[in-house]
């Protein structure tokens, strides 16, 4: 019995039809206390903004377009929206990414530079929707 589930399992994973749970890379429960470092700027309910946009739905928006945040500066005339990857590099280094990415200059200093904490933290803006 425990064979054929190892079997099974194997085959899954060799044609690649595990359940894209299973390859999950953030946990929203600890990107949520990570996300504790983040809270002095960023709000995370609709509308609400601090010194940085509210993070509320963030995944999927248009960068630099948060409804009725007026203070972007690197991000007025972004040209994409925020998905895993633009997420990943911006909290790596958001000023040496921003900068290769349209030649603005970003006001946010905080980086991330564990990997896993920024996956944290992403799975757990996703979990925001």
């Amino acid at each position: 019995m425990l064979t054929k589930f190892v079997f099974v399992i194997g085959l899954m994973l060799s044609l690649n039809i595990v359940p894209s749970t299973v390859y999950a890379q953030g946990d929203p429960v600890k990107g949520k206390k990570v996300f504790n470092k983040c809270r002095a700027c960023h709000a995370i309910k609709t509308g609400k903004h601090k010194v940085g946009p509210s993070l509320a739905g963030v995944i999927g928006r248009q960068a630099g377009k948060a409804p009725g945040f007026k203070r972007y500066k690197g991000l007025k005339t972004a040209d994409w929206k925020w998905n895993e990857d633009n997420l990943d590099g911006w909290l790596k280094n958001p000023k040496k990414w921003l900068k290769a990415r349209n030649g603005k200059r970003s006001s946010m200093v905080y980086k991330l530079k564990k990997k896993q904490d920024r996956d944290n933290i992403i799975a757990y803006l996703k979990s925001l929707k």
